[in-house]
């Protein structure tokens, strides 16, 4: 019986002359302008908002570890990372999570980058198990918990005697007083807060289009959550009269020079809620929904609250603040002869 050898060409298969990988190329663009062209304006959008959130993560890495990794380096590691932070920091849903992946790969792809297939697979079993949290899956389908002053007074109980926990404090507090966004919030200069006889002018800088804004900071009747107290305790301790107000303190308390970035001060908010066993979550924009709800509460003027958070006077989502706080004033049960 005669052994069956296998084929074996006699050469190896040439390689693309020049020519050749000339006009490969020139379809791969093609192919890529054309899938650009036919893809829906809105997925763009989403896309470019992916990409943005990337860059934000990396900002946030090097403000941990000192050196700037480039966006294109899609890892196992940096998207798992990123799974991560979106869950804990930025407080995502695990369906919006998802829908970042997607759009962190494409866009990195057409940047020229190369995204292992391991990387993609990994990034989702760490998602995996945040898809069947049902507190999870509820974010994101309806407004920020308000934060509330009785809540402000247990993040002050629980927030450490450290230089970090006095910058915190004086963060937080900062935040609901200004009605800051987490934006606003890291561009604060100390030099831009100017003590006075009933408490703090603040300038608040422009942020993002938003105009520049200077609102009135009361000594609050509490000593525990008066953020003019809180602030002048962090200045003097920190030794700051310009620059930013807010820092980055390393583990053994030495402070930074640059800025604490919008995530870090997002996650100081959420780390000391958590800290302190609030039973919402609260995020960033608690600071802010909270102060408009308090000062409405208080039966502060709508033109009033406004100037402080820098409102536009027809934004509905301010509007659904009121909405909220009046909620039970003069209620349409009340006192009708039930």
């Amino acid at each position: 019986m005669t052994d069956l050898i296998p084929y074996q060409p006699s050469t190896a298969p040439a390689a693309y002359d020049p020519a050749t990988l000339a006009v490969l190329y020139a379809m791969e663009q093609a192919a890529e302008e054309h899938l650009d062209a036919i893809r829906p304006e809105n997925t763009k959008r989403g896309y470019a908002n992916d990409w943005a959130l990337w860059a934000e993560f990396h900002d946030w890495l090097t403000e941990r570890n000192g050196h700037q990794l480039p966006l294109t380096a899609v890892t196992k590691g940096t998207l798992v990372g990123f799974v991560t932070w979106l869950d804990v920091i930025k407080l995502a849903a695990p369906n919006s999570i998802d829908r970042r992946i997607t759009g962190v790969t494409v866009t990195a792809r057409a940047e020229g980058a190369e995204v292992p297939k391991a990387a993609t697979l990994a990034a989702r079993q760490a998602l995996k198990p945040l898809k069947a949290d049902p507190d999870r899956i509820a974010r994101g389908r309806g407004k920020a918990a308000a934060a509330t002053p009785e809540q402000l007074q247990q993040m002050h109980a629980a927030a450490p005697a450290s230089l970090a926990g006095i910058r915190d404090r004086a963060l937080w507090l900062m935040a609901f007083g200004i009605a800051g966004r987490s934006a606003e919030v890291a561009a604060l200069r100390a030099d831009g807060i100017t003590l006075v006889s009933k408490g703090l002018d603040v300038q608040v800088p422009a942020v993002k289009g938003r105009p520049a804004r200077t609102v009135r900071v009361a000594f609050g009747r509490n000593p525990d959550t008066c953020p003019v107290r809180a602030w002048l305790t962090w200045r003097a301790a920190a030794d700051i009269t310009a620059g930013p107000a807010f820092l980055p303190i390393s583990v053994h308390g030495a402070i930074g020079s640059d800025p604490l970035s919008p995530a870090a001060c997002r996650e100081v908010i959420a780390r000391s809620a958590e800290r302190a066993g609030v039973a919402v979550r609260l995020t960033g924009h608690s600071m802010r929904s909270g102060f408009i709800t308090a000062s409405r509460k208080a039966g502060k003027r709508e033109e009033k609250i406004r100037a402080q958070s820098g409102h536009a006077a027809n934004s509905p989502v301010f509007w659904g603040y009121i909405q909220d706080a009046d909620a039970w004033t003069d209620a349409a049960s009340e006192d009708i002869g039930l």
